[in-house]
């Protein structure tokens, strides 16, 4: 067995903490898709529209990621009415009832591989959509790989998701109380931007506005955060807490979150997020090799600049 402290040891990479416990994931995800996209998403895919309108480009080809839960979908067809929309599911596979009438286009995200597309009925798209979803992924350097091989050269990637700053005011109760965390840890801005970079994209442009939701009671604060997730943090507490729980978790809230008129206020930070794919560029070196699909890729005309 290898000693820790050897140098080899020390070069070896350092394996992260999950965030992210899956089987809680599975359960909030099977209940999502039951249940219209929160308010809080549609809020958010409204505000993502307005930023659509600063882009003149007019992309022909879309996808809509995890559309059950990203309120995104009519806005999108009403921003580009002639465009072709797919709408994905939780599992990034296409709705079935949209898959049936796509044909050879989206065959990739159907399984068919991650094969370039070899004629224009299998382009990929010019703009992915993803609107609050990326919080729920661990594995953010696959996903965003993925994403890259679906968009085209010059398409864009637009998302949203929530910030490390989300629900605060809750995790500060927790610890208090040594109740452990209510959610899991969300990913900072930065941390994302560098991420877009590794898997390729280019001019990433991330912004952030903080929120703030009220609510009239307890009761009502705890139902609307029950639809926007439940607690994935693989450290959460295993099983149920109990009525007395709920009702000393009630009156904390009461005590703690009540604002001057009132109402309970929690606050939330919205992570904005755009990229684009640009051409390829291998890196030169004494011996260079390119891949077809990449030599196909750099020589394929560029479409004018807006």
């Amino acid at each position: 067995m290898q000693d820790a402290s050897s140098p080899a040891a020390a070069d070896a990479p350092r394996l992260r903490e999950p965030r992210i416990a899956p089987a809680a994931l599975a359960r909030h995800l099977a209940r999502a898709a039951q249940h219209p996209p929160p308010w809080l998403h549609e809020e958010i895919a409204r505000r993502m529209d307005e930023r659509l309108g600063l882009i003149l480009r007019q992309p022909a080809r879309l996808i809509d990621w995890w559309s059950p839960t990203s309120g995104g979908a009519p806005l999108l067809q009403a921003r580009y009415p002639q465009a072709r929309l797919l709408r994905t599911g939780l599992d990034g596979r296409p709705l079935e009832d949209e898959a049936r009438g796509e044909g050879r286009w989206w065959q990739r995200l159907l399984g068919a591989g991650r094969t370039r597309p070899s004629s224009e009925n299998e382009a990929p798209a010019e703009l992915l959509w993803a609107n609050m979803m990326l919080h729920w992924i661990d594995d953010r350097p696959a996903l965003l790989a993925r994403w890259h091989e679906l968009i085209a050269v010059d398409g864009f990637l637009m998302f949203s998701c929530f910030g490390p700053d989300t629900l605060a005011e809750l995790r500060t109760i927790w610890a208090e109380a040594g109740w452990g965390a209510p959610g899991s840890d969300w990913v900072d801005m930065h941390d994302l931007g560098d991420d877009l970079v590794q898997a390729g994209f280019a001019d990433p442009v991330m912004d952030m506005e903080r929120l703030t939701l009220t609510w009239d009671s307890a009761q009502a604060l705890l139902a609307e955060l029950r639809t926007l997730g439940l607690n994935t943090h693989p450290a959460r507490q295993p099983g149920l807490r109990g009525r007395q729980w709920r009702r000393t978790l009630e009156s904390t809230l009461t005590d703690r979150l009540r604002g001057p008129d009132g109402r309970l206020h929690l606050g939330f930070e919205i992570i904005y997020g755009h990229a684009f794919r640009p051409v390829a560029r291998p890196r030169v070196e004494a011996r260079t090799e390119i891949s077809l699909d990449t030599m196909r890729e750099m020589t394929r005309r560029r479409p004018a600049s807006p």
